[in-house]
């Protein structure tokens, strides 16, 4: 198969060397500097130094051209760049099967990624989502790695699993589109309270609590998405959850100790270097469960620290002073 992966920063270059393994691969970034120094270097040395790419991926010149190409489109771009990458498809005429990798709510709208591609390229597209326990420089060095793959057709999440999958690549079918999403997306709200409560030393028990309050957040949301609640004890559910939330590569996770260190967001972002998506995601969960009636304190101390100034140590306090509830509640 030929695949064309949009976004070349540590995922989509690590989603494109893995595949390149059985696949024909082109990677392209939306930068003309960017596709020159990936050509010459043969490497991503701005966000996945040390990697080499196979002889088999390529690196795509013309956008128009590789796209023509493409049997499977895979957008590896943060959720910021999915509505302008679909419309740059949709102005080539041209409507291939595409899977995303972005995780998040979209800014401003607070809709899903499946939404946003209906939007953009009409209900009828075939689509799905790639999410799970993923780390893009263990992928890239080959070691084993476990995601799901939910998809708007049965049919096609099968296929395309079945297609992808490897011995150490391992591709799970899921008909859960939603589901899928919300667990990738509010796992990222989770993992930055999680850095704040291992910053701010509270413990292993805490973290422990952490977590699985965490994950009742996260399927509550879900569900009132049009979510399975199996689908959150998964690979796109706790799966992801454990490891961006444990995981010292997880972006999100150093966004949290950051803070219990007492680091503005501005500071954060800037040192950190990529996309945090839980930043965002954190602000438009706590809107929607606001207006879903759905209760999430967690999500909604992560919004207060980074978007409302609330020093974190203060809405840990608020957190432990709740009342106490039933714990299926």
């Amino acid at each position: 198969m030929h695949l064309l992966v949009v976004g070349a920063g540590a995922w989509g270059t690590a989603l494109a060397i893995a595949f390149s393994a059985q696949h024909a691969v082109d990677l392209w970034a939306r930068q003309e500097k960017d596709r020159h120094a990936l050509r010459s270097d043969r490497e991503n040395r701005k966000f996945l130094p040390g990697h080499r790419f196979p002889d088999r991926l390529r690196i795509a010149e013309d956008f128009g051209n590789a796209l023509e190409e493409a049997e499977l489109l895979l957008i590896a771009t943060p959720i910021v760049g999915l509505r302008g990458t679909l419309r740059l498809i949709r102005e080539h005429g041209l409507r291939p099967p595409l899977l995303w990798a972005c995780k998040g709510l979209e800014a401003g709208t607070a809709i899903l990624p499946h939404q946003i591609v209906a939007e953009e390229l009409g209900v009828e597209a075939l689509c799905g989502a790639l999410s799970g326990p993923s780390f893009a420089e263990e992928l890239a060095s080959g070691l084993p790695t476990a995601v799901t793959l939910a998809a708007n057709d049965p049919v096609f999440a099968q296929q395309m699993a079945l297609a992808l999958h490897s011995r150490r690549f391992r591709i799970y079918a899921n008909e859960d589109l939603p589901g899928v999403e919300v667990g990738g997306a509010v796992k990222n709200i989770m993992a930055i309270a999680t850095g704040v409560c291992d910053g701010l030393g509270l413990g292993l028990n805490a973290r422990a609590a952490l977590l699985t309050r965490g994950l009742a957040e996260i399927a509550r949301f879900g569900v009132a998405m049009g979510g399975h609640p199996q689908t959150f004890m998964g690979l796109a559910g706790i799966g992801d959850l454990i490891l961006t939330c444990t995981g010292d590569l997880s972006r999100n996770r150093q966004v949290g100790l950051a803070l219990a260190a007492g680091k503005t967001l501005p500071e954060i972002l800037q040192e950190l270097g990529h996309v945090a998506e839980g930043v965002n995601t954190a602000r438009e969960v706590a809107r929607l469960a606001d207006r879903l009636a759905i209760d999430m304190p967690i999500t909604h101390s992560v919004d207060a620290i980074l978007h409302h100034q609330e020093p974190a140590a203060q809405a840990v306090e608020k957190l432990l002073s709740r009342d106490p509830k039933i714990e299926a509640s």
